[in-house]
C-alpha cells in the first residue's frame, strides 16, 4: 500500500508538471524553462545528434555527465558561433518601429491561403487551432496554412523593417505549433499538421528562420531547442512516408534540406544518400526526354523543376555528387517553359494550373545555363540574343504544340494539346486550343478553380471536364480519361513546322458513356503572322449531335454576326469563322449554373469569374468535317470571310478575304 501511494504521488506530480507546462507554454523562453517543462523531449532531441561530430565536444561532455541543461546551452552556443548553413545566416537589422500592413494582418492570425482569408481561432488550452480549415471548411486551407509560408513572409518583413514584433511573433508562433503538434505520429498521415507536403514545406521555412535568427535575441533559446527537437521528426516523415511524382520532389528535397543544414544529426549522412538515390530515380521516370514533367501541367512542371533546382543547389553546397543527367534534365525543363511561355511572360494555363508569370523563373534559368536566347523570348527582345530556331516549337513526348508569329509583345501565340492525358492533375481536354494575340488572351482554358470545399463542389467537374475547354462534345458527352503516360514520342508526321506555317494534328476516340463508335481528329494549321485554320473531322457509326465549344477570356467583348463570332475589344481581337455549308445553331453562355455549369473562368486557385462560352451546335448523319478560321487582328475586324476554293483527298485550299479586297490563300495538306 505504501509503495502504491508513492507511485501515485509520483504520477500526480508528473501529470501536474505536464499540465502546467501545457497550460503555460507561452512563458517557456529560456533553456531552463524548456528543460524543466519537457525534459523527456530534450533528452530525445540530444539522442538524435551525433555527439562525436566535430564541435560538439562540450555538448557530449555535459550530456554524458547528466547535465541536460548545460548540454542544451552548449548546443545552442555551437550553432550560434559556428558556420553550419552559412548561406542562411543573416546580419540582424537595425531596430525600428516601421510596419508593413500585410505582415500586421498575419500578426492577428489572419492568413490568406489561396486567395481565401481566414482568422485562425484559439482553443481553450491557449494554442491556435492548427486544424482550422478556414471560412470555407476546406482541407486545402488547413494544409497550406501549416506550411508556414506566413512566417516566411513575416521573417522577410522583419529583416526589411527591424521591428522586433515580427521576430517575436515568429518565436511565439513556432513554440505554439511545435508543442501543439506533439506527439509525432510516425505514420503516413493526411491530417492538417502531419501530411507530407506540409512537413516538407516547414523544414524549408524553418531552415531560414533558425539560421536567419540564430543571433537574434527575439527567437528564444526555448524555441530554437524546440525546432531542433522537431526537425528529426520532419526528416523521418519525409524519409519514410514520402509520395511519388512532384510530391516526391518536394518531400525528398526537404529531407536533403534537413540533412545538409543540420549535418550534426546522427542520420543526416543516411538521409542525404537516400535523397540523392530516390530523387534521381524519380527524375528519370517523372520527366520526358523533351524536358516536360509527366503531369503535363505547367504549374506542377514548375513545382517539380524548382525542387530539382533546390536539390542540386543543396548537393552543390554539400559537395555531394549527382548523376550527370540530373543537371541536363533541369536545363531541358527550363528550356520548355522558356519556349512555351506566352508573349506577356505568363505560362500556359492547362490542366490543374494557374495563369502565373514565368518571367523571373526563365531569367533565372537563362543565367544558370547561359541561354541569353531565353532572356530574349521572355523580354520580347529587349534583352539577350535572338533565338536561332522557332518561333514555334513541338514537344513530341508531351504532345504540346506552341505556335507563334514571333517573339515581340504583340505576337500571335497558341497552345495545341495532342499528347497523353497526364500522370496527375489531368483534365479531359485532348485537342484543346488556347489562343492569344496583341497582348490579350482570346480563347482560354477554364482553369482549375479549387480542389476541395464549396468552390470545388460546384466547379470541379466543369474544370476537369471537356465542357470547360475549346473542344467538341459528342451527343452531349465529353472525353473519358486517356493514357496517363506516353510510351513513345509522337512521330514527326504529327507536327510540321516551317518558316511560313505550322501544321499539327491529333485524334481522340474515347468519349465518356457514348453509345457506338466515334472518333474526333483535329488539325491545326497556323499561317504565320496571319491566322489559324482548325479542321475537325468526326468519324461516326451513327447520327450525332455535335457541340463545338469556344471559350473567350472574361475581358473580351464578344459579338455575333450571323455564324461569325468576333470580339469587339479596343485592342487584340479574334474572329471565329465557320467555313462551309454546315447549319449551326449558336448560343452564348455566360456564368451559367443550371442545368449545368458553363461559362466560367478561373485564372488562379479559388478565384473565378464568368466568361462567354460560344457553343456551335449541329446534327450530323455520320462522318463529317468542320472547318474554322481563327482570324486575329489588332483592331476590330468583323468583315473577314472565308470559302473553300478546292478540296481533294490530299489537300484543301481556302480563300480568306475582307471588304478592302485583301486576300489570303491557304493550302492545307490532309
Amino acid at each position: 500500500m505504501k509503495k502504491y501511494c508513492i507511485s501515485l504521488i509520483v504520477y500526480l506530480l508528473f501529470f501536474t508538471a505536464t499540465l502546467s507546462a501545457q497550460s503555460g507554454w507561452q512563458k517557456i523562453k529560456t533553456v531552463e524553462d524548456v528543460v524543466a517543462a519537457y525534459p523527456e523531449e530534450m533528452n530525445e532531441m540530444l539522442e538524435q545528434f551525433n555527439l562525436g561530430y566535430p564541435g560538439l565536444e562540450k555538448v557530449k561532455n555535459a550530456y554524458e555527465k547528466g547535465n541536460l541543461e548545460k548540454a542544451c546551452n552548449e548546443l545552442l552556443a555551437y550553432y550560434k558561433n559556428g558556420n553550419t548553413a552559412d548561406h542562411l545566416r543573416r546580419e540582424q537589422p537595425d531596430q525600428s518601429k516601421e510596419t508593413v500592413a500585410s505582415a500586421d494582418t498575419i500578426l492577428k492570425n489572419v492568413f490568406t491561403v489561396q486567395n481565401v482569408k481566414g482568422k485562425v481561432p484559439y482553443l481553450e488550452n491557449g494554442h491556435r487551432d492548427w486544424h482550422y480549415k478556414g471560412p470555407n471548411t476546406d482541407n486545402e486551407w488547413a494544409w497550406l496554412s501549416n506550411r508556414h509560408s506566413q512566417i516566411s513572409e513575416v521573417l522577410q518583413v522583419y529583416f526589411e523593417t527591424g521591428n522586433p514584433k515580427y521576430a517575436k511573433y515568429i518565436d511565439e508562433f513556432l513554440g505554439d505549433f511545435i508543442i501543439a503538434s506533439w506527439p509525432y505520429p510516425a505514420e503516413k498521415s493526411g491530417t492538417s499538421v502531419w501530411r507530407g507536403l506540409e512537413v516538407a514545406a516547414r523544414a524549408k521555412v524553418w531552415s531560414r528562420v533558425f539560421y536567419g535568427l540564430i543571433n537574434s535575441e527575439y527567437l528564444s533559446p526555448a524555441t530554437k531547442l524546440l525546432m531542433l527537437s522537431s526537425l528529426p521528426d520532419h526528416a523521418h516523415y519525409n524519409r519514410n512516408f514520402h509520395a511519388g511524382a512532384n510530391w516526391l520532389t518536394m518531400e525528398i528535397s526537404a529531407l536533403a534540406t534537413v540533412a545538409t543544414n543540420w549535418p550534426e544529426y546522427e542520420k543526416s549522412p543516411e538521409w542525404l544518400d537516400y535523397s540523392i538515390k530516390t530523387i534521381s530515380e524519380s527524375m528519370k521516370g517523372q520527366v520526358y526526354d523533351d524536358g516536360i514533367q509527366t503531369e503535363l501541367t505547367s504549374h506542377y512542371h514548375n513545382v517539380a523543376m524548382r525542387n530539382f533546382v533546390l536539390f542540386k543547389d543543396i548537393c552543390d553546397r554539400a559537395n555531394a555528387e549527382l548523376p550527370g543527367f540530373f543537371d541536363e534534365t533541369i536545363e531541358k525543363m527550363y528550356s520548355y517553359i522558356a519556349h512555351a511561355v506566352r508573349p506577356d511572360g505568363y505560362r500556359i494555363l492547362n490542366n490543374d494550373g494557374d495563369r502565373g508569370s514565368d518571367v523571373e523563373l526563365i531569367m533565372d534559368g537563362a543565367e544558370r545555363y547561359n541561354h541569353p536566347e531565353w532572356n530574349y523570348i521572355v523580354t520580347n527582345g529587349r534583352e539577350g540574343t535572338k533565338p536561332g530556331d522557332g518561333p514555334s516549337y513541338f514537344y513530341p513526348w508531351a504532345g504540346h504544340v506552341i505556335s507563334r508569329s514571333g517573339f515581340n509583345a504583340d505576337a500571335h501565340w497558341s497552345f495545341f494539346d495532342i499528347g497523353p492525358w497526364g500522370s496527375g492533375h489531368q483534365h479531359n481536354d485532348k485537342l484543346h486550343i488556347s489562343v492569344a494575340a496583341f497582348g490579350r488572351d482570346l480563347l482560354v482554358d477554364a482553369g482549375r478553380f479549387a480542389y476541395r470545399g464549396a468552390v470545388a463542389e460546384k466547379f470541379r467537374p466543369y474544370a476537369r471536364g471537356t465542357q470547360g475547354h475549346n473542344i467538341l462534345l459528342v451527343d452531349g458527352k465529353g472525353q473519358a480519361p486517356g493514357p496517363r503516360l506516353a510510351e513513345k514520342p509522337l512521330s514527326e508526321k504529327h507536327c510540321t513546322i516551317t518558316e511560313n506555317y505550322d501544321h499539327a494534328w491529333g485524334k481522340f476516340d474515347n468519349f465518356s458513356e457514348l453509345e457506338g463508335e466515334c472518333e474526333h481528329m483535329r488539325q491545326l494549321f497556323y499561317v504565320r503572322g496571319d491566322m489559324w485554320v482548325v479542321i475537325d473531322r468526326i468519324s461516326s457509326d451513327r447520327p450525332r449531335k455535335i457541340e463545338a465549344l469556344w471559350h473567350f477570356h472574361p475581358d473580351c467583348d464578344v459579338k455575333q454576326n450571323n455564324e461569325i463570332v468576333s470580339t469587339n475589344n479596343k485592342r487584340g481581337n479574334l474572329q471565329i469563322i465557320p467555313v462551309g455549308n454546315q447549319n449551326w445553331e449558336i448560343n452564348f453562355v455566360k456564368g451559367q449554373e443550371e442545368p449545368e455549369i458553363q461559362g466560367w473562368y478561373s485564372e488562379e486557385y479559388n478565384k473565378y469569374e464568368p466568361n462567354i462560352a460560344t457553343i456551335y451546335t449541329t446534327n450530323v448523319e455520320g462522318d463529317s468535317e468542320f472547318i474554322w478560321v481563327l482570324f486575329p487582328s489588332e483592331k476590330v475586324a468583323n468583315d473577314i470571310q472565308a470559302e473553300i476554293i478546292s478540296k481533294d483527298e490530299n489537300q484543301m485550299e481556302l480563300k480568306v478575304f475582307n471588304s478592302q479586297n485583301d486576300e489570303w490563300f491557304v493550302t492545307i495538306p490532309f
